[in-house]
């Protein structure tokens, strides 16, 4: 049996970002060939270059196989057909050949023209709407009768290319690693905060209740009175010890002012849970002036909105958190919108599943002591990810310096 081919091309920064070399080296993996028929290098460092190339793998479904994955790179077919079109059958099932989504920009090219697809986001299928719009939908808001994008035909994805001022922000392209100078990453941290707030942009925060267990809950609550964070994305610990912090000084029973363990301190959670039961939510509790301090009265004082996604393993939970995960990825998803950077505070499961619903045009800086997190939170397709391995309180403290006090 000969063996298949087909002609692709890319256009962008396909040297300075590794895009090209990502390409060969994807070929190659597959039992692949290619020949580069056309290249044209940007002449300067704001040029976008472009390739034409032919491909060849060894059978029809290898082909079809790489060329699915030199699409979501970049590379487009040139052959100029519009995007498969199938009709959703029933809801929530997508017809099988269906194309599922990356977090870069994407568009389809419907009755000869390239049309933007709107809520860009990972693991989605792309649904074409009755005015000729095309948006992200996931699988369980599928309804039947949709017109959903399949095969490969029609397609262009537009990674992100490597930041044109990667020396400024130096270590925002140097991956994970735990020898990077704290202060260097805080200091270009807090000018990236600055950066998109001048720009009308907004930044999250995903926390999770390490930053009360290190005391940081202070520095976090001055980020958000100081007007520099404008939504919280966390889980019900966080709510919990922060409210536990602001009640009775405590996190998991131990002193936040010297480190001891409280009498029946492992009791105080619990403690603090019921009282804002007694309050109605944390809203009710800060009114009535049960709580007068930390995160979530900063945000509550300063109309900064916060969500708290509910898991198996809460205690309570608070009345505030969403115990629904489809509701709570709804929240989530809601908050992103118009964000620009995404900073993520030692909380795996929540940076991730944060990572999976963003575009990869926002930014998204991951601090955990552990380097193992950070490396998960860009493994699990979150390619934009930035990681700093330090202390999330040490951090904490730093950036509130450099952002309040500067």
């Amino acid at each position: 049996m000969g063996r298949h081919h087909e002609v692709v091309e890319a256009r962008g920064h396909l040297v300075d970002s590794h895009v090209m070399e990502k390409m060969f080296d994807t070929i190659l993996s597959r039992d692949g060939a290619f020949e580069v028929e056309e290249f044209q290098i940007g002449r300067t460092n704001v040029d976008e270059s472009y390739m034409r190339m032919r491909v060849e793998a060894p059978s029809e479904e290898a082909m079809a196989a790489l060329v699915e994955a030199l699409i979501d790179m970049g590379c487009g077919t040139i052959h100029g057909d519009d995007a498969t079109l199938r009709t959703a059958e029933r809801d929530r099932c997508a017809p099988l050949d269906f194309y599922s989504s990356t977090n870069h920009r994407t568009q389809v090219r419907l009755a000869g023209k390239w049309v933007d697809v709107g809520r860009q986001r990972m693991d989605a299928a792309i649904v074409v709407a009755p005015d000729g719009g095309a948006y992200c939908s996931r699988l369980r808001d599928l309804r039947a009768g949709d017109r959903v994008v399949c095969g490969h035909d029609g397609i262009r994805v537009l990674p992100e290319s490597k930041e044109r001022n990667r020396l400024a922000f130096a270590f925002m392209s140097q991956g994970v690693s735990s020898e990077r100078q704290v202060e260097t990453a805080v200091k270009q941290t807090a000018a990236l905060i600055r950066q998109n707030k001048q720009e009308g942009k907004r930044v999250l925060v995903v926390a999770g209740p390490v930053v009360v267990h290190t005391g940081a809950q202070t520095a976090l609550a001055s980020l958000i009175r100081g007007g520099f964070i404008d939504a919280i994305l966390a889980g019900n610990a966080l709510g919990v010890h922060d409210a536990e912090a602001a009640l009775l000084g405590t996190s998991l029973g131990i002193r936040l002012a010297d480190g001891r363990q409280a009498e029946h301190g492992h009791r105080n959670h619990m403690r603090a849970i019921n009282t804002i039961y007694h309050a109605g939510g944390l809203r009710h509790a800060v009114e009535n002036g049960s709580i007068n301090s930390g995160i979530f009265y900063e945000c509550i004082k300063n109309d900064v909105p916060f969500v708290l996604a509910g898991s198996l393993r809460d205690d309570g939970p608070l009345p505030d958190t969403v115990t629904d995960m489809n509701e709570a990825q709804e929240a989530y998803a809601a908050q992103l919108v118009g964000t620009g950077l995404v900073v993520c505070l030692g909380s795996m499961l929540h940076s991730i599943a944060t990572g999976n619903m963003m575009p990869s045009w926002i930014k998204l800086i991951c601090v955990d002591i552990n380097p193992a997190v950070v490396t998960k939170v860009s493994d699990r397709g979150t390619g934009q990810a930035i990681g700093v391995v330090t202390d999330v309180g040490l951090f904490l403290h730093l950036l509130d310096r450099a952002l309040n006090q500067s």
